[in-house]
């Protein structure tokens, strides 16, 4: 992980110009750009640090809204104990499974960056992971990437295959689905269900065995921007009790 930029001021006058300049180059370099600011944005500028970056993605699903400020802020509040109500995990203090974000969309509908910063990291001891998807893609071999790259979700149409490439690096749009089924249809010629299966199962396995990995440490402050066609992410477990402080991050997701 990139070092980061270190004591600036959230209401500098040039701003997100100065921030920008801190983290662009380690973007293209690293697929990361981690900011200490002295302190956590206000919404508007955090908005507009997202603005400079793309778009950013609303935050429509309805179980959220109750987390969501000026339409795009999500605020990821630790609050929602042990749960496996997937629309609720993002809140959990259950661990959160490695994956790509909106795997289950169209690429033009997935978010380029996710941009998250601390407001309060809480005492439930959570940690962001961050895993390489080059260092996944290299852990498997010549056959399982050529089936996985015409392996796409059956149930959601107009996703793009597990597998594909953007430039030099390999992209992957695929998640941990854990115990619930993952539906699959694949075009490569040959496929077999057991062939395609093994391949799936030695990327989970790779996922979560990859070198390069690392942990986002939380404090008040910090502002990480992940670039999901670089890294799958996930989340530690945080203590199963409550806690006097909860963790909270904002969230942008960026197109």
């Amino acid at each position: 992980m990139p070092e980061p930029t270190v004591g600036f001021p959230a209401a500098a006058a040039d701003f997100p110009g100065k921030v920008l300049e801190g983290i662009e180059e380690d973007l293209l370099r690293y697929g990361l750009g981690v900011v200490r600011l002295d302190e956590p944005l206000p919404n508007d500028h955090f908005r507009k640090l997202g603005s400079a970056l793309g778009t950013a993605i609303p935050e429509t699903a309805p179980a959220v809204q109750s987390y969501v400020e000026d339409g795009v802020v999500l605020n990821l509040l630790a609050d929602a104990g042990i749960t496996q109500d997937v629309s609720l995990q993002p809140f959990a203090s259950n661990p959160l499974s490695l994956h790509s974000e909106g795997s289950g969309r169209s690429v033009a509908d997935q978010p380029r960056y996710i941009v998250l910063m601390c407001v309060e990291p809480g005492d439930n001891s959570a940690s962001t992971v961050l895993v390489p998807m080059d260092e996944v893609a290299a852990g498997l071999d010549a056959e399982d990437l050529r089936l996985l790259r015409a392996t796409r979700y059956a149930d959601a149409p107009g996703v793009p295959t597990v597998v594909r490439a953007r430039g030099d690096h390999t992209v992957f749009s695929f998640r941990d689905f854990q115990q619930d089924a993952l539906r699959w249809v694949c075009e490569a010629e040959g496929a077999t269900p057991d062939a395609v299966n093994g391949a799936l199962g030695r990327l989970l396995a790779r996922m979560y065995d990859a070198r390069g990995v690392s942990g986002v440490l939380w404090s008040r402050g910090l502002l990480v921007v992940i670039d999901n066609t670089r890294f799958f992410h996930g989340r530690t477990a945080g203590l199963p009790h409550a806690a006097a402080r909860t963790r909270h991050l904002k969230r942008l997701r960026i197109r």
